[in-house]
């Protein structure tokens, strides 16, 4: 009697990500997979997308349909986004799964224009990310009260943040996690091997960061631990996008050890440059389950974590922690950690397959 399918199709409008196909981001990975995973004769998706942050125009994608919305999604603008996102699928909806917390300040209006289930994946704490100067985090800290408050039901995708909104609102927050194993390629060993030699790394030589080029993320305690040594850390992301990367960028660039390429969208590319890694350094200090972290885990490679609360609970205690510049210098130097646990973790715990089925039981 449990797996009976019960009553119509639902109809679920996707408000919160930059839209589909996938350009960057993690929401946007989760839209694309619970899209791409999802039960026909359950859910009926409709994904609302930033027209202008888009570079194609789709109506349907992957069996879905998609509405766009003229206004950016990032930045400050991610509010008024996400507020006109709603006013559209006030409307025609039996369930509205809202990414992030931005436009919920709205919440208590949007409540008398819909009749639909609201579902809100509050990601991280945003209000307290390094990024946000005073009046933003005030603000951030409103839109999660007010979405703990009128928001159906509460996801999120990690333990720490499930047991954050608990004890700070004595709410009950559904555990979702996000997902990894759309990250697993078949790439054969010449392909790979080409894609080694074109950023002149040698496999098994180098270890890996992918992030965000952002101070709540390490960046300078990854870069400290690795200079003046013999080991070799490739560090990919967006050295141009403040002024704190590229001053780490000019500092740290004349140490021939280091790496700092400019991020990778492509699969295939980022599976050859994983794949052939030593060990997986992940400084994040902020924020629930990092989609960087997840994926990394799929590819049975040590993995180096900043001990928090959040990248203990992802990895389930079965990385290697550390808190500082001299910790992690300590770890990397290390030439005998083991990764399997990890591998294991993943399999079992962030499969996209899994994660729709979840999400679908919502609505």
């Amino acid at each position: 009697m449990g797996n009976k399918k019960s009553g119509h199709t639902k109809r679920v409008a996707i408000i919160g990500s930059q839209g589909v196909p996938p350009q960057y981001g993690g929401f946007e990975t989760l839209v694309d997979n619970i899209v791409r995973q999802r039960d026909p004769e359950t859910v009926e998706y409709t994904v609302f997308c930033s027209k202008p942050d888009m570079k194609t125009d789709l109506s349907h994608y992957k069996g879905c349909r998609l509405r766009y919305i003229n206004l950016h999604a990032h930045g400050v603008m991610s509010v008024p986004y996400d507020i006109l996102s709603m006013i559209h699928a006030a409307k025609g909806y039996d369930a509205i799964l809202v990414l992030g917390v931005s436009g919920c300040t709205f919440l208590p209006i949007f409540k008398l224009l819909t009749r639909a289930k609201i579902i809100v994946n509050i990601d991280g704490l945003e209000h307290k990310r390094d990024k946000w100067e005073s009046m933003a985090k005030r603000f951030l800290k409103l839109s999660l009260d007010t979405c703990i408050r009128w928001a159906d039901e509460i996801v999120s995708d990690n333990k720490g943040i499930q047991d954050y909104v608990k004890e700070n609102y004595h709410r009950n927050a559904r555990l979702i996690a996000y997902g990894g194993d759309h990250v697993l390629r078949n790439i054969n060993t010449k392909r790979q091997q080409a894609i080694l030699d074109f950023y002149n790394l040698e496999a098994m030589n180098y270890d890996l960061s992918i992030c965000r080029i952002e101070p709540e993320n390490n960046c300078h305690l990854t870069l400290e631990a690795y200079k003046d040594t013999e080991r070799s850390i490739v560090i990919i992301g967006n050295w141009n996008h403040s002024d704190y990367s590229r001053e780490l960028y000019t500092q740290y660039i004349r140490y021939p050890n280091i790496h700092m390429l400019s991020p990778i969208y492509d699969l295939d590319i980022l599976y050859a440059v994983r794949n052939n890694s030593r060990y997986y350094v992940h400084g994040h200090r902020a924020g629930g389950t990092n989609p960087s972290l997840v994926e990394a885990m799929f590819f049975g490679k040590p993995i180096l974590a900043f001990d928090v609360i959040y990248n203990r609970e992802t990895t389930q205690n079965e990385a290697y922690y550390y808190t500082d510049s001299a910790s992690l210098r300590e770890l990397m130097l290390q030439d005998d950690l083991d990764g399997t646990n990890t591998t294991e973790t993943a399999r079992h715990e962030y499969i996209w397959k899994t994660i729709a089925r979840q999400y679908e039981a919502l609505y």
